[in-house]
């Protein structure tokens, strides 16, 4: 696993602990102000590249195919659309398949790919778990794969064989979001949880969401809600108005594992009478950083946060983790630290684009090291 990773701050790693030692106030008040230093940490725009600076020349003559899990889902359309960019820079061949939002149709677009006999595969969103024979039979006809969001931890995964998972670290993503609505509620989040676990990245980032709500003293989890991010344009509405009846003002928050939930929430929250200017309940995003997202937050229309992935960078991580194992090395290993958007840094690090494109040079940094 990765030797850059973010490293995990005591209050988050010991999120548990501090919940049991909540007895008096001064405990709430420590987990309050370490809450908010991480926060302030996590919003900071213009964080300084941590990534690698040496590395492979450029592999001559790649055909690289992009498997993305569904292309309505901005996450997985960003990292494709990142990788593009790169192939281009590092001089390879680059085609995109559509899994479009189905196990079938991922294993059908895995088979097409494996057809046309690339150099590599990247797994955009599609689980490796999910799709183990069809990963297996790709590396045994010799084909590199890496993944993007293809298991619950960044880096290499051995069952099925992927060379490394690109990803911000999960846990720490699913906490920042989290910690997020215990900050802005002064230690008083009332919140509902929404993932999908389907996907083992899911699972990771709604247990860690949780673990932080609960280590609140004043804070409650309502409920999970596992629902299925393929069908969210179906299931919301409906998920959404059961929600409002059943707790109505008590439900302060929500924290989704990808902001696509709340492409379909909101509707439901307007019909219902809830006044976007008011907010509650709050939004919050472990995930992705869309383009709804970024003008829901810009324009305070109920969503207040997403701790967005760099898709752009990951989408270039992608294209030089390929590059490596061509070239026949280890993996960089390199995580990229979270970052927090919310309305007071919206217009740094591309959000004036709508995206997380971090201003740290990285697209000169891997041109150097490839050579381009």
């Amino acid at each position: 696993m990765s030797s850059i990773r973010m490293p995990r701050r005591t209050f988050l790693a010991s999120a548990g602990a501090l919940a049991v030692s909540a007895a008096g106030a001064w405990a709430e008040d420590d987990y309050l102000a370490k809450a908010r230093a991480y926060i302030a940490k996590a919003t900071q725009p213009g964080a300084p590249w941590t990534g690698p600076r040496t590395g492979p020349k450029a592999q001559a003559h790649k055909l690289v195919i992009y498997v993305s899990q569904d292309q309505r889902n901005g996450g997985a359309q960003g990292v494709g659309d990142g990788a593009q960019e790169a192939a281009k820079v590092i001089g390879w061949n680059y085609r995109i398949i559509d899994g479009q939002g189905s196990v079938a149709q991922h294993t059908s677009a895995l088979n097409e790919a494996i057809a046309l006999k690339p150099d590599g595969i990247i797994l955009g969103t599609i689980d490796a778990k999910e799709q183990a024979p069809v990963v297996e039979h790709a590396v045994k006809l010799g084909i590199k794969v890496v993944g993007w969001h293809c298991a619950g931890e960044p880096g290499p995964v051995k069952d099925p064989p992927v060379i490394t998972n690109i990803t911000t670290d999960p846990t720490e993503v699913g906490r920042l979001a989290a910690l997020y609505a215990v900050v802005d509620s002064n230690g008083t989040a009332e919140a509902v949880v929404i993932g999908d676990n389907l996907y083992a990245i899911s699972t990771v980032k709604t247990n860690a969401a949780i673990a932080a709500i609960k280590g609140s003293k004043g804070c409650e989890v309502l409920a999970f809600e596992d629902t299925p991010i393929a069908d969210v344009a179906n299931r919301m509405p409906q998920l959404t108005t059961t929600l409002l009846a059943k707790y109505g003002k008590k439900w302060t928050y929500t924290i989704a594992v990808n902001d696509l939930w709340f492409d379909f929430m909101a509707p439901s929250l307007q019909a219902a009478g809830v006044d976007p200017a008011v907010g509650y309940p709050r939004q919050i995003s472990a995930g992705d950083g869309s383009v709804p997202a970024f003008e829901r937050i810009r324009e305070s229309h109920y969503q207040i946060g997403t701790v967005a992935e760099p898709l752009h960078l990951h989408g270039w991580m992608c294209i030089d983790e390929l590059n490596r194992a061509f070239a026949g090395e280890k993996p960089s290993s390199f995580v990229p630290p979270p970052h927090l958007f919310i309305h007071a840094n919206i217009n740094r690090d591309g959000g004036e684009h709508n995206i997380y494109d971090p201003e740290n040079g990285y697209k000169g940094i891997y041109r150097k090291i490839w050579g381009t």
